[in-house]
């Protein structure tokens, strides 16, 4: 893996953060306990991935930075509230997120749905505002990808049949995966497609990219929940899933065969950016570094 590559995915999260603590409200005023809350959930540790390939696809199209950037901010917006929600009690019930207490754990429960909430809506304050874009259609077009992606029809509704369960049915747990963690990386190439109107092409072979890591990253996910640990992940592991019956790659296929399509998506994942040649490169290299987590 490419020191150059590891710089460029630690610079994009930089700016991503650098970017988030403008346009996030301030700790200040009645409300400030709010606020913070929000800024601990979104300003903490984390790798960035999907901004990262949100400004990575922009780069291919050559468009401009900063509305990349704020629509990149405003879909790790979403992220940080779907893991502020996904970590209450009545949801995952977990106490660690990368390390650090939960923001239920280190606030409340209370705080923790309306800091969700409010990174929620300011997403969409962020999509909407003409910085992010000077095309109002284009804004619109923004606003309701990153809607439909954070959805009924797409995460929230992943994360509504994760809680009602699937049994023994791999069709059925691909498309609880694609929906719960896969619309959201999705998501972070349409974004820039939308700016950067291409070849029908190109969009078929990014949409397909973002697919195939999507889903290869939930099996990552899911084999880490089965081999981690708190110490290496920074979050309950150690066979969580299985333990509260659910059902996943590793349950249904097993460690091994599970790592057998991981290898596979990851070849698969890769060609479909021979369309672009030398300018797919970051995108294509990146595909081993998005993952080897271990969070």
């Amino acid at each position: 893996m490419s020191v150059q590559l590891v710089h460029r995915v630690s610079q994009a999260a930089d700016l991503v953060t650098v970017a988030l603590d403008e346009l996030l409200p301030r700790a200040e005023g009645p409300e400030a306990r709010l606020t913070e809350a929000m800024r601990y959930a979104a300003l903490g540790p984390g790798k960035r991935l999907r901004p990262f390939f949100a400004l990575e696809t922009g780069r291919i199209f050559g468009l401009p930075e900063r509305s990349v950037l704020r629509a990149a901010c405003a879909l790790e917006c979403v992220h940080a509230y779907s893991l502020v929600h996904d970590d209450l009690p009545c949801m995952d019930d977990d106490d660690l997120r990368r390390g650090q207490p939960t923001v239920h754990k280190a606030y409340d429960e209370a705080t923790a749905v309306l800091a969700g909430d409010a990174l929620l809506t300011v997403a969409f304050e962020i999509m909407a505002d003409p910085d992010t874009h000077e095309n109002g259609e284009i804004r619109a077009e923004l606003v309701r990808l990153l809607a439909h992606a954070s959805g009924a029809r797409g995460m929230v509704g992943g994360q509504m049949i994760d809680i009602l369960g699937v049994h023994d049915d791999l069709g059925a747990v691909a498309r609880m995966q694609r929906m719960k963690t896969g619309a959201l990386i999705a998501c972070a190439f349409e974004l820039p497609l939308a700016m950067a109107r291409p070849k029908e092409s190109e969009r078929s072979a990014l949409m397909a990219f973002g697919r195939d890591i999507g889903l290869a990253y939930q099996i990552v996910d899911d084999v880490l929940d089965a081999e981690g640990d708190v110490e290496s992940l920074g979050k309950a592991a150690g066979g969580k899933d299985a333990a509260l019956g659910k059902t996943n790659y590793v349950t249904l296929l097993g460690v091994d065969a599970a790592k057998d399509r991981i290898a596979h998506l990851v070849v698969q994942t890769k060609a479909h950016l021979d369309v672009f040649g030398d300018k797919g490169q970051f995108l294509r290299t990146a595909v081993d570094f998005v993952l080897d987590r271990k969070s």
